[in-house]
């Protein structure tokens, strides 16, 4: 996942980075630098309100002129209306500071999760995917796949073409209890879709993690 980091407290915006460190972070310190890397294709914007060349509420309102990209507002106004404003601007959550930086992943991981729903159905050469009513055909044959595997599935064929960090992928698929699980969970997870999507295009990347490789 790429995230967007728009805050100009610099220690602030490091410490957020490295909390996310198993996504692509782009980091930006006011609103010039965050159009700017707007260019890039991000899934998700981590936006202060009082920045020092204008307001996150105006930049919120640009952005949702042209994208649906989840957006967290993360600031110091926490009176209500100042949340009801964030919200009714097109902010996807409203986070006051001070904040724990475990919540503030807790809170990325459940706005991605929310903007993944909408794409549950997926037809992939010879692969079809319905997530929603749990059906897999390699082929014309029925797949049976459990809840980990399609959690894993889901999150490969969204990040076609993406190298994901094994570290990434742990805290996603086992979010609840990432801390616990153990060593080889997503190894051994991998290897059973590939045991059961004959020729899935699952590759190994060395010393980082793994890739769906698109079609070419």
């Amino acid at each position: 996942m790429k995230i967007l980091i728009v805050e100009d407290d610099r220690t602030l915006n490091n410490g957020i980075a490295l909390s996310l460190s198993n996504d692509d972070i782009l980091q930006s310190f006011c609103i010039e630098d965050a159009d700017r890397l707007l260019n890039d294709s991000v899934d998700l914007i981590i936006l202060d309100i009082n920045l020092p060349d204008g307001s996150g509420l105006d930049f919120c309102r640009k952005v949702r002129q042209t994208s649906k990209v989840p957006i967290i507002f993360l600031t110091a106004n926490d009176m209500e209306i100042d949340i009801v404003t964030g919200l009714e601007t097109g902010a996807d959550d409203y986070i006051t500071k001070p904040f724990s930086l475990a919540v503030l992943r807790a809170r990325v991981n459940a706005v991605l999760r929310r903007q993944n729903t909408d794409s549950n159905i997926f037809h992939l050469s010879k692969f079809e995917f319905d997530f929603d009513n749990m059906k897999f055909l390699d082929g014309n044959t029925p797949v049976e796949l459990s809840k980990t595997e399609q959690r894993l599935l889901k999150i490969f064929v969204q990040n076609q073409g993406r190298t994901l960090s094994r570290e990434m992928l742990i805290d996603r698929v086992w979010s609840d209890y990432s801390e616990f699980v153990e060593e080889n969970a997503l190894s051994v997870t991998v290897k059973r879709l590939r045991q059961k999507l004959s020729d899935v295009p699952i590759k190994s990347v060395y010393g980082i993690g793994y890739v769906w490789e698109k079609e070419k």
